[in-house]
């Protein structure tokens, strides 16, 4: 058999069972033994035609537990989260909410493409964000994104930056909310509950 064959070819020892459990275990992915594979999800998604695996395909390849493929596949980055796919699925499945199941699992194993793709970094700096000071400054969010997926981008940026800081669209103030420790022990216990 050619190597060309061998990567389509996908075996039972390829595949780990407890990562199609612990999906179907997550918010949102009870349903997901239900589906029928009609492909109405795929129909529906705008962003279909640029995926690596369409949404049905990656949803039957969770089912069977394809655990590499599925986890570094660019299918579950381009996913818009527009919930068309949830809306129209005739088994009520929950498939944007399987997919950023999805996402928590592929950053959590470090899976994800790293240079020059940023949404697992914005992510992760989102939640960071969110988890030390109770909300987002969008300012310090975007500095700390492109310092850590494109420096030179950052650079080039600049003159931009400092326009909308004079103009005082941009604020170099890190906003924060009081009671911090009570929204941590919050974050620390749904954490935990997982």
């Amino acid at each position: 058999m050619t190597t060309q064959f061998k990567r389509w070819i996908k075996y039972e020892a390829d595949t780990d069972p407890d990562f199609a459990r612990s999906i179907v275990e997550s918010p949102g992915g009870e349903r997901l033994r239900h589906c029928i594979q009609c492909g109405t999800c795929s129909g529906t998604c705008p962003l279909a035609t640029h995926m690596d695996y369409t949404p049905r395909r990656l949803i039957q390849m969770t089912r069977e537990g394809f655990k590499a493929e599925v986890l570094s596949s660019f299918t579950i980055w381009l996913c818009a989260s527009c919930y068309s796919c949830t809306c129209d699925c005739p088994k009520e499945i929950k498939i944007t909410d399987i997919m950023y199941a999805l996402k928590r699992r592929a950053i959590q194993e470090g899976v994800y493409p790293r240079r020059s793709f940023p949404i697992p970094v914005l992510a992760r700096e989102f939640f960071k964000m969110v988890y030390n000071r109770g909300r987002v400054s969008e300012s310090w969010l975007v500095t700390f994104l492109l310092l850590k997926t494109n420096v030179l981008k950052f650079f080039s940026m600049t003159r931009l930056g400092l326009g909308l800081l004079r103009t005082g669209r941009f604020s170099p103030k890190i906003e924060s909310i009081e009671r911090r420790e009570e929204l941590q022990r919050l974050l620390d216990a749904v954490g935990a509950a997982k």
